[in-house]
């Protein structure tokens, strides 16, 4: 299997967590992809993803599979190991909602905060942006980070008593704020202490 990425970015991070939660990385041939240059918009590219977006799947026997959520639930599949998406009929139910939470309010909000309220890409990728836009989903995100806080509350993990796949989507969603300038605001504690001990677990301390 080859996966297509841009090393560090946050979206290719949420795969490599994964894959180190299976304890799979080695079964996995990495690809750069240099979306700063513009190499994801590419008709070579173009072919492995129509959205010219990173991270992308390649099988074996060549299907090309790109959206992370889609990525990961392959490799959770594909792999031995503890479900990132849950065992149980409820498990999977309650897993799915807060990682589509964690998703939609806070990584999406962000990335829309990055290319639409900074200088995102720069302005030859950056062909159209808002920046009223970008700030109002920034402040949105933020909001989201106070619901979340109530969530760890009384959660160890974003979806209940073990990690998951929402708990990668919000780590990666808090990394992508940083690209749109902003972070945990500092009454989210519960969130706050959640993120230091989701930086000291092996599938995230080995990303460098």
């Amino acid at each position: 299997m080859k996966i297509y990425e841009h090393k560090n970015l946050p979206n290719p991070l949420r795969v490599r967590i994964a894959l180190e939660e299976k304890n799979a990385t080695s079964a996995i041939q990495f690809i750069q992809v240099n979306v700063i240059a513009g190499e994801c918009r590419t008709p070579d590219f173009i072919t492995k993803n129509p959205l010219a977006a990173v991270p992308v799947l390649e099988l074996s026997d060549g299907t090309f599979i790109s959206e992370c959520s889609a990525i990961i639930d392959y490799i959770d599949n594909a792999f031995e190991g503890p479900s990132l998406n849950g065992e149980t009929a409820k498990e999977k139910a309650v897993i799915t909602m807060f990682q589509r939470r964690a998703e939609a309010q806070v990584l999406d909000a962000f990335s829309a905060g990055f290319h639409h309220g900074t200088d995102g890409l720069g302005p030859e990728l950056e062909t159209y942006q808002n920046k009223g836009w970008g700030l109002h989903q920034i402040n949105q995100a933020l909001s989201a980070l106070n619901y979340f806080d109530k969530v760890l509350a009384v959660n160890d993990f974003v979806a209940g008593d073990k990690f998951s796949v929402a708990d990668i989507t919000l780590y990666a969603g808090i990394a992508l704020g940083a690209f749109s300038k902003s972070s945990v605001p500092a009454e989210c504690t519960n969130v706050l202490a959640w993120h230091e001990r989701m930086k000291n677990r092996p599938s995230i301390i080995n990303q460098g």
